[in-house]
């Protein structure tokens, strides 16, 4: 049997922008219903570096301090070396409390925390394991005015919905019923390929970049006791990369002997790496009457910088006054919608520009020692300086620090703790 519910937002996709952007529409008083295409909100993540400005956004919404207790590393900061010499180094603990540091906080736990949140709240529907099939329009361009989904078993469900956001990520489902194109563009042509490591003991505090003859590799510290490594390549290299274990581990064994005993003795057959398309995107449209495109949906980022769940949290604060003021006039047109994208989407191009550089600066062709001794004094004198402070904050904070507008709320939550 067909089934139909009434609600005022539908968000589709149950990640971090989604889940914080339906907190906050929940607290403001309205209904919202969750779709998420994975069984039990189970999904599988791979990047955890959460910024600054991503954690000030969960902690605005009191949701940071659990979420870390279940497990997470704290990162002084960023450097970035090559054959041993470091030729960047962003020291965080130059920025002001409580927001001194990088987070590698798994997915997992922020998911967790989020969605208890949403639960505790009236008017929340959550929707596992349903996959959006279709946009509830009149014809194609009208103004859209929910959603329908595919259930367990293909059961047909209709959410009518004043507004559908659309956070299913890169590749989002939502954006591609609505004909809005990707928009990709070339400014990170590369994939990444993931390892996870069991390495007690070799905490290193920092997120390391380390740039060779075969790529780059980001190393950082992760919960429990582990590290994770993400080699990043030009798009088609990874997968030669990962054809052969012997030469996965030589490679990376060359470019980080520090962890090449971890390498030998821990990944074997069954323990193929994960390679993800990191290309960048930028959709032209993120607006349509009664449609909303969020986070990943709307732009998409590499990962140099880790800068995407960030990113999408502090989208998602900059949606919830312009979504809770149209839901009021009970105009969730283009128009009035317009103001998210207007904000935003100079903030996405901003990051792409500065990503194409990082991309230029960090995947040279090899390394060169001469440049590489000019490069690491130029770079010192930088982040001694106050342009390096500068530098560090608009990579911990973002182009366009963004916090969560609690006036807005009506609905006490439960009390979970803020940082101070």
């Amino acid at each position: 049997m067909a089934e139909e519910l009434d609600t005022d937002v539908c968000v589709v996709g149950a990640g971090p922008a989604g889940l914080a952007l339906s907190l906050m529409m929940l607290r403001s008083g309205f209904r919202v219903a969750l779709v998420e295409r994975s069984p039990g909100f189970r999904r599988e993540f791979h990047g955890e570096l959460l910024q600054p400005g991503g954690q000030r956004v969960l902690d605005d919404l009191g949701v940071l301090t659990a979420a870390a207790a279940r497990g997470a590393a704290s990162l002084r900061g960023v450097q970035v070396l090559e054959r041993g010499q470091v030729l960047l180094d962003l020291d965080y603990g130059r920025l002001p409390a409580p927001y001194d540091h990088l987070l590698a906080l798994p997915q997992a736990h922020v998911l967790k925390e989020l969605l208890a949140a949403c639960r505790s709240l009236p008017g929340f529907v959550a929707l596992d394991g349903h996959r959006i099939a279709a946009l509830v329009e009149k014809r194609p361009g009208s103004p859209c005015r929910g959603a329908v989904l595919h259930g367990p078993g293909r059961v047909p469900v209709t959410v009518r919905a004043s507004v559908v956001v659309g956070a299913d990520g890169r590749f989002s489902r939502t954006r591609a019923l609505a004909g809005i194109d990707a928009g990709r563009c070339g400014c990170f042509p590369h994939e990444v390929l993931w390892l996870s490591l069991r390495a007690p003991r070799r905490a290193a505090g920092r997120v390391r970049v380390h740039r060779g003859p075969e790529g780059v590799v980001l190393v950082h510290d992760s919960h429990p006791d582990r590290v994770r490594l993400a080699w990043t390549l030009p798009q088609g290299r990874t997968a030669a990369a990962a054809g052969g274990l012997r030469r996965l581990r030589r490679e990376l064994a060359g470019m980080l002997p520090e962890f090449a005993d971890l390498l030998y003795a821990q990944l074997g057959p069954g323990d193929a790496p994960v390679v993800l398309d990191g290309s960048a995107a930028h959709a032209r449209e993120w607006v349509r009457d009664g449609l909303v495109l969020l986070g990943e949906s709307a732009h998409a980022h590499g990962p140099v910088g880790a800068q995407g769940i960030g990113l999408a949290l502090q989208d998602a604060a900059v949606l919830h006054p312009v979504l809770v003021a149209a839901l009021h006039a009970q105009e969730p047109t283009a128009q009035r919608l317009a103001a998210y994208q207007e904000r935003r989407a100079p903030v996405a191009s901003a990051v792409h520009r500065m990503q194409a550089v990082q991309v230029r600066a960090v995947f040279g062709d090899g390394p060169r020692p001469a440049g590489a001794l000019l490069r690491a004094r130029a770079t010192g004198l930088a982040v001694r300086t106050p342009f390096g402070a500068r530098l560090t904050r608009r990579i911990a904070h973002g182009h366009d620090p963004a916090g969560v507008r609690t006036d807005l709320f009506t609905v006490l939550p439960a009390h979970r703790g803020r940082r101070h």
